[in-house]
């Protein structure tokens, strides 16, 4: 059951968090290669709704009602017709190879089973469709690697199961995907929690 701080503070605070300028400037860069039939998985608030090129149709799965209701208001005022599945990424009621592009940008951190999910993400991806993906994850400072193991405990309790020490490329690269192009390196911030991996993939 969900308890007050995840159902009435936390979605507050994380849309909060996600529209820092550094991370506005990542979706800028990454979200309008999106094309066509998009699937954006973690669509949270909706941010990266403003960014997506005129024409796309755009499905967004999220399993929280709260965190929607911002992104109804975001697509409403871009005059987007966005499907909500309100939902996590498993068993998704849509056919295979439907989508031309899927999105996720700093999802894979919280999603608990990241490999279903790419499994998932790869069934209704058209064969040549592309998934564009902003995420953060694990330094490559063995010293902040260390840091973030050591505190990521508590960490996904406040972050609502955010993990600071996946490794995104990784993942990707593991579950039927191939890296097209990917890009390392901190964001301004802490960092423990600002070393973001992004970039293109393609189906293996």
């Amino acid at each position: 059951m969900m308890g007050v701080y995840e159902k009435y503070f936390l979605p507050k605070l994380l849309n909060m968090a996600m529209k820092s300028p550094e991370l506005s400037k990542l979706r800028s860069q990454l979200v309008p290669m999106a094309q066509g039939k998009v699937l954006e998985v973690g669509i949270g608030s909706g941010l990266n709704l403003p960014f997506y090129q005129k024409g796309v149709q755009v499905t967004g799965v999220d399993p929280s009602i709260e965190l929607q209701s911002y992104a109804q208001e975001i697509a409403d005022e871009h005059r987007l017709a966005v499907e909500f599945l309100s939902q996590g990424c498993a068993n998704l009621p849509i056919e295979k190879d439907t989508f031309d592009t899927a999105v996720v940008t700093w999802s894979l951190c919280t999603i608990p089973n990241p490999v279903e999910a790419l499994e998932e993400i790869r069934r209704v991806l058209k064969p040549n469709g592309k998934l564009v993906f902003i995420e953060h994850g694990k330094s490559n400072e063995a010293k902040i690697a260390r840091l973030q193991k050591r505190i990521n405990p508590i960490w996904r309790i406040i972050g609502g199961g955010c993990n600071l020490n996946r490794q995104p490329d990784e993942m990707i690269n593991s579950n039927g995907f191939k890296l097209e192009t990917l890009t390392e390196g901190y964001i301004p911030g802490p960092k423990f929690a600002t070393y973001n991996y992004r970039g293109i993939a393609s189906i293996a």
